[in-house]
């Protein structure tokens, strides 16, 4: 897949991580059913391999799938052999590498403009800048668009849908969101609840970067 094209295209990646695999394959099913398109399991929630394979089958084998919290080239092949076909990291790590040999594009964790150049030189598809509310939210964004004005960060952690606003103004391809678009659909929570901050979060990314054309 064309990963950069799908971040500018849908503005907001979803990062699934739940204890409970059924309720978060339920939350993926949802998110796709409301009309998100990127979506990112990650491997620090409970039974997540399975939770790929089996949204995989449901979604069938056109849709974006993703998977987070890569680290290891072990965990790089298996998050292909059960069918993501992008893979997020929260760091410059060995998956990445290993994603990147597969065929895989990746989402690289980075913070500094260290880990910017490193992701850069192991061939990343775009640049999570993570945590980027403890790095210092929109205007570290800002700052780090200084030194590389035309590489595709997506900031990720704490992004509410007011900060995915200031964030995309800033020049941001897309953010990635966890628990204030998820909050505990994933651990069995209200999927209703799950639809109406789908459509809230969808018009937050959809809206000021149409404006601002």
């Amino acid at each position: 897949m064309d990963l950069l094209t799908a971040l500018r295209t849908h503005r907001i990646v979803a990062i699934v991580r739940g204890a409970d695999a059924d309720a978060a394959l339920r939350t993926v099913l949802t998110l796709a059913d409301e009309g998100l398109a990127l979506i990112e399991v990650s491997l620090s929630g409970k039974g997540t391999l399975d939770v790929i394979r089996r949204a995989r089958a449901a979604l069938g084998p056109a849709a974006p799938l993703g998977a987070g919290t890569v680290l290891t080239a072990e965990d790089a092949r298996a998050v292909r052999d059960a069918g993501a076909d992008f893979v997020v990291t929260p760091a410059v790590c060995e998956g990445v590498t290993e994603a990147k040999r597969l065929g895989l594009p990746v989402l690289a964790g980075v913070m500094t403009p260290a880990d910017v150049v490193a992701a850069q030189r192991l061939g990343a598809d775009a640049y999570k800048i993570f945590p980027a509310e403890q790095a210092g939210g929109p205007g570290y964004l800002k700052a780090l668009r200084g030194p590389f004005p035309d590489a595709p960060f997506v900031p990720v952690g704490g992004v509410d849908a007011e900060l995915a606003r200031s964030y995309l103004a800033r020049g941001a391809v897309a953010v990635g969101v966890g628990s204030p678009l998820v909050g505990d659909a994933a651990d069995g929570g209200s999927p209703d609840a799950l639809r109406e901050r789908t459509r809230a979060f969808l018009d937050a990314v959809r809206l000021p970067a149409d404006a601002g054309r």
